[in-house]
């Protein structure tokens, strides 16, 4: 027996060695594989696809749909509710949580998402801490609690409980506030369009805009002093840390980061244009509206096609172009532009 066993082992190696034994399961998964990609392939260009923008023309005319009085802070709060159904809406779905290809080996998408739920997330907070309340010791309201709660949920959870009906419940509790909002008989639902509610929330956004710069315009790399502690001689860190450092994004984390400045600035723009239809006679009156609108022009560019097929790292005044210095540019600009505003609403 061990010699037959011998003797037929030789025999398919020779056999195998000359190319007359093929193997047909390898050839046949690698088949299967390709069929695979190229099904695949048109469903990840599909998914790949990120909501139109949309104008204050359409939330008005979803409010009529919805038999919703117009009043002060409803284009607010029914921008925020489109901001998050777009999410869920959008070609593919919400895909940061999805497990299962395409999705799953896909990232522009996914940070773009994150990019607009970070806006969204600091929105419903002002909503629920000042825009909703008339001073510190005022009671919250229940359906804004529960709102941002279920905002701040897990981004990637995708089974038990899903992060899409999490965010679901959010939205239909946002939903109620929004119609006892124009509800003549439900006066506990306030909104209070006030200066010093929308220098705290511009602050946020201001903040979250001076990180993005940063991180995108360390896609080439840059050395920079530690000014953590300037201004103040008492004042100290937890930490030492080096005084001279250079910064440098990984060159695979490159599109993460445009990406998500990208979600970022799309939220942002369409948070701001109902900003100035619910805070028109405060803009007025501090004669800042001229200004949120020019910030609104500083991050109109973000949105612009991006006909390259990936995120270029070109050097400074290379040959090549570098599409996070070019973001990081417009939302510099913005960000300037905000701290300016933001000291016309607090002292114009």
């Amino acid at each position: 027996m061990k010699e037959r066993l011998s003797m037929w082992l030789t025999r398919s190696s020779e056999r195998l060695e000359t190319g007359t034994i093929t193997a047909p399961p390898l050839k046949g998964m690698s088949y299967a594989l390709g069929l695979i990609l190229m099904a695949l392939l048109p469903v990840g260009f599909y998914f790949n696809q990120t909501p139109e923008r949309f104008n204050m023309a359409d939330i008005d005319q979803a409010l009529t749909r919805e038999q919703m009085r117009p009043v002060v802070g409803t284009r607010s709060v029914a921008t925020l509710s489109r901001l998050m159904s777009s999410l869920l809406e959008k070609p593919g779905g919400y895909l940061s949580n999805d497990v299962m290809p395409p999705s799953s080996m896909m990232d522009n998408v996914p940070n773009w998402e994150f990019g607009v739920l970070v806006q969204c997330r600091d929105f419903a907070r002002a909503l629920r801490n000042t825009m909703s309340r008339s001073q510190s010791q005022s009671t919250e309201d229940a359906d804004l609690v529960t709102t941002e709660n279920q905002f701040y949920f897990d981004s990637e959870s995708w089974l038990i409980p899903q992060t899409e009906s999490e965010y679901a419940k959010g939205i239909e509790s946002l939903h109620r506030y929004l119609r006892r909002l124009g509800d003549e008989q439900r006066p506990d639902a306030q909104f209070y369009a006030r200066a010093d509610n929308l220098s705290i929330w511009l602050g946020e956004v201001e903040t979250r805009l001076g990180s993005l710069s940063q991180r995108l315009s360390a896609s080439v790399g840059k050395r920079q002093l530690d000014t953590s502690l300037a201004g103040d001689g008492a004042a100290r860190q937890s930490t030492e840390t080096r005084t001279d450092q250079t910064i440098k994004t990984p060159w695979l984390e490159l599109d993460d980061v445009f990406y998500e400045a990208r979600g970022s600035t799309f939220a942002i723009l369409h948070l701001l244009q109902a900003v100035d239809a619910d805070f028109a006679d405060v803009l007025d009156k501090k004669n800042a509206r001229v200004s949120l609108r020019q910030i609104i022009r500083e991050l109109e560019p973000t949105q612009e096609t991006l006909w390259s097929p990936m995120i270029l790292n070109g050097s400074g005044f290379g040959m090549l172009a570098n599409h996070s210095l070019v973001m990081a540019s417009h939302i510099s600009r913005a960000n300037a532009a905000m701290s300016d505003l933001r000291r016309l609403l607090e002292q114009g």
